[in-house]
């Protein structure tokens, strides 16, 4: 009997064997009930923010999930920077919201622009070229990373301290000098990943591209800064969700209200004498959330490719 037989007569009872479509939710119905409370675990608090922004009370404790009456009063009152407005018997004190917000989509955007464009020429470096000291170099970066940024909040402090006295620019209270230690805490992790995408980009598009005449700096630009768009996109949102979320560093190393970011301003705003007008805090928080959501939506298709590109080589 040749194979084509073999294989002919071996098809019917491969079609017996095959089991019928079982339904649905059929020995899958644990998977359902973990995704649905895990999801409820991470909504539940968003929505109780959510609702505590559109809420005319101020206590977390007398306000419910779903408000009894919907009202934008918060919201003004953090805007105008007057939460006395809200309807609280507190006296109003002006809040620089509008300056804490400015300060934030500055620091963040520059944090994510600079340690993307930094460490992409730092990956490609390491991922193209070979050089004395490289491997050093790459489990130096590794090495550094397991110790957190906040573990040496005092060197980082007294560094920037001494660096302003000869460069008033990047001292202490200055956004520009929070902008540097924000890029040395996340260049090294940065690097490590682009580092790990690139090496997934085969190396005969550089080798082709030489060939036809361009220079190193051509084929970095045109060739692998393009193909390499996915992890430029993860690291950017990364590293901007980080810094926005960042609140000891910041705490530290600045001292002018005006100056705070949104992190250590609402901080000092809910610590200090508005410590009961949580709605108005809210407002300020959901307000503060909106760059992030529309940045996730904006990059949501580079993400899902760079979580599955360079998974497979070649």
């Amino acid at each position: 009997m040749t194979t084509l037989e073999q294989a002919e007569a071996a098809a019917p009872r491969v079609a017996e064997a095959t089991p019928g479509r079982r339904p649905l939710l059929a020995g899958n119905w644990w998977r359902y009930l973990v995704s649905l409370a895990a999801m409820a675990f991470a909504l539940f608090p968003i929505l109780y923010v959510v609702s505590a922004a559109f809420n005319p009370v101020d206590s977390l404790s007398g306000s419910g999930l779903i408000p009894d009456t919907v009202t934008l009063d918060n919201f003004r009152a953090i805007l105008s920077g007057a939460p006395g407005e809200a309807g609280s018997s507190e006296a109003a004190l002006d809040i620089p919201y509008k300056n804490w917000y400015v300060n934030m989509i500055f620091v963040s955007g520059a944090t994510a622009v600079l340690s993307v464009f930094f460490g992409a020429l730092a990956a490609y470096a390491f991922a193209r070229y070979r050089f004395r000291g490289r491997r050093m170099g790459m489990m130096t970066l590794l090495l550094i990373q397991m110790f957190p940024t906040f573990l040496a909040v005092v060197a980082i402090y007294l560094i920037v301290l001494r660096v302003g006295r000869v460069f008033p620019a990047i001292g202490l209270d200055t956004l520009s000098g929070l902008i540097l230690v924000y890029l040395g805490g996340v260049l090294g992790v940065n690097t490590w990943l682009m580092k790990g995408f690139m090496d997934s980009i085969p190396d005969s598009l550089d080798e082709s591209a030489r060939v036809d005449g361009a220079t190193p700096s051509q084929v970095f630009w045109a060739i692998i800064l393009p193909l390499a768009t996915p992890v430029l996109a993860v690291i950017g949102l990364l590293s901007y969700i980080g810094t926005i979320n960042e609140f000891i560093i910041a705490s530290v190393l600045l001292d002018t209200t005006d100056k705070f970011t949104m992190s250590v301003g609402l901080y000092g705003f809910i610590n200090d004498k508005y410590a009961q007008q949580w709605g108005t805090f809210c407002a300020g928080v959901v307000l503060a959330a909106i760059p992030v959501v529309v940045l996730f939506f904006f990059l949501q298709r580079y993400i899902a490719e760079g979580l599955t590109r360079g998974a497979v080589k070649g």
